[in-house]
């Protein structure tokens, strides 16, 4: 009740640890949740697809990844009684909601990338240690 009633009092305080924005970002912004979420948009996908179109993932942190969304009410997991049996993971329309504000961040990503490189590369140079470690 103290979340509920926190959002209420003041939405959209990023400085509140109660902030909407803060707890969703604690789901998606980890290295995997977006990728998950942009491939279940393509479609529903079985464990095994979904670990190879997303690539360098392990098995166990593709499970943790999948039951944190799952939790959070953003995918479904649909086990199907046969044998063997069949599990499909989806999008549930809280998380095809989603979709959108993620996608933008990829287009923003995808465009901006090459001024993020070069502002790396000029950093990196610029605190470059000398040999003694200076």
């Amino acid at each position: 009740m103290r979340i509920m009633e926190a959002e209420a009092r003041r939405p959209g305080d990023i400085n509140d640890p109660d902030c909407p924005t803060r707890r969703l970002i604690d789901r998606v912004g980890d290295k995997w949740s977006v990728l998950v979420i942009l491939r279940l948009f393509e479609r529903t996908h079985r464990f095994s697809e979904l670990r190879t179109a997303i690539g360098g993932v392990t098995p166990k942190v593709l499970t943790h990844t999948l039951r944190a969304l799952e939790r959070d009410g953003l995918v479904e997991r649909h086990v199907y009684a046969e044998v063997p049996p069949r599990v499909e993971y989806r999008l549930t329309g809280l998380g095809h909601s989603i979709v959108a504000p993620l996608a933008a961040l990829r287009d923003w990503a995808e465009e901006h990338i090459p001024q993020v490189v070069q502002a790396r590369e000029r950093y990196d140079a610029a605190h470059a240690k000398g040999p003694e470690g200076e």
